[in-house]
């Protein structure tokens, strides 16, 4: 295993634009490190140390940094989103299990799924405007498309929660089923999906008040949603059986493909030309590559314990777009 120095990584990544377009970064939760991935020869390229318990990143609205959480020592990095390189490191941002921004910018929020509690914070200068102490394992998070909402799931009580993001004020907190974990909104606004781990599906979820306006079984254990990019079809882990479904999102939902991908699929991201769908496999330390046409693993790279969020560096992603990274959804397998 190849263990650079992250001078010597710099520098091999701005030696040519070749090299900085081809990383992709992985956190290994369970053993507080970092790797960067080359895509083109499908290996580590090198691993860094970082915090305690990396979970998931997030974009920095400005598209400049990708910002990793470290949930056990209470701070975020921030890598260069290009270069991979290390910029700053902010601290007292209280166990950032799982992160985003608002998509105007405007708005930082962290699930606290440790300490119970959901932080809301001013973006600028992460100055913390509530703290909202509330039971059942706060998990994952994702905002409406207008700024105004951030949704919340609950893993332990089996509980959906909206917060107004103005008056940081709870909106609505209601039972959705059993260990709700991801959660999206779609880009029209009027629907969000949540997969519910226990209960090995997903349901969509009317925004004004949580009411459940469907169901759809997906696999054991589902985790986690990414967009494949149509703004109709989403991709989701099914952690226990060891699948990722294709979710067709038009009309009634439905299950319009699956790819077998054992040891705990986890997070995932699509490399830029839209081709290939990575996923951490959580259980056997190693990330699969999927042919998204073919919907086959044609390869799989070795990287360190526990692997858990992914981003292809770049700077490919959109300031505000796309779902917040995901976070874990078993208490004893974080």
């Amino acid at each position: 295993m190849k263990r650079l120095s992250f001078a010597a990584l710099a520098l091999s990544l701005v030696a040519g634009g070749a090299a900085r377009a081809d990383s992709v970064l992985i956190l290994n939760s369970e053993e507080a490190s970092y790797s960067i991935l080359s895509r083109s020869t499908r290996t580590e390229i090198a691993r860094q140390p970082v915090g305690r318990e990396p979970h998931h990143l997030i974009v920095s609205p400005d598209g400049k940094e990708v910002l990793i959480g470290s949930t056990a020592t209470n701070e975020l990095l921030g890598l260069d989103i290009n270069t991979g390189e290390r910029k700053r490191v902010v601290k007292d941002v209280i166990d950032p299990y799982h992160l985003g921004f608002s998509p105007n910018g405007k708005w930082f929020v962290t699930a606290a799924y440790r300490l119970d509690h959901v932080d809301i914070y001013h973006a600028d200068g992460f100055r913390l405007a509530s703290r909202t102490f509330i039971d059942g394992l706060p998990s994952h998070l994702t905002f409406d498309t207008e700024s105004k909402t951030v949704f919340v799931t609950l893993q332990q009580s089996g509980r959906l929660a909206a917060f107004d993001l103005e008056t940081q004020a709870l909106k609505w907190n209601v039972p959705i089923g059993n260990a709700p974990a991801g959660v999206i909104m779609l880009p029209d606004n009027k629907r969000l999906l949540v997969a519910l781990t226990g209960e090995d599906g997903i349901v969509s979820v009317d925004p004004k008040d949580g009411t459940v306006t469907g169901r759809l079984q997906t696999g054991r254990g589902a985790h986690n949603f990414w967009p494949k990019g149509d703004g109709k079809h989403y991709f989701l882990s099914n952690r226990v059986e060891g699948t990722v479904s294709l979710i067709d999102t038009t009309g009634d939902m439905r299950v319009a493909g699956s790819i077998r991908i054992p040891g705990g699929p986890d997070c995932m991201d699509i490399t830029p030309d839209g081709k290939e769908l990575w996923v951490t496999q959580r259980f056997l330390r190693r990330v699969a590559i999927v042919d998204i046409e073919q919907l086959k693993v044609v390869a799989n790279i070795p990287v360190g314990k526990s692997p858990h969020g992914v981003f292809m560096l770049k700077g490919t992603a959109t300031p505000g777009a796309g779902p917040v990274r995901a976070a874990s959804t078993a208490a004893d397998r974080r």
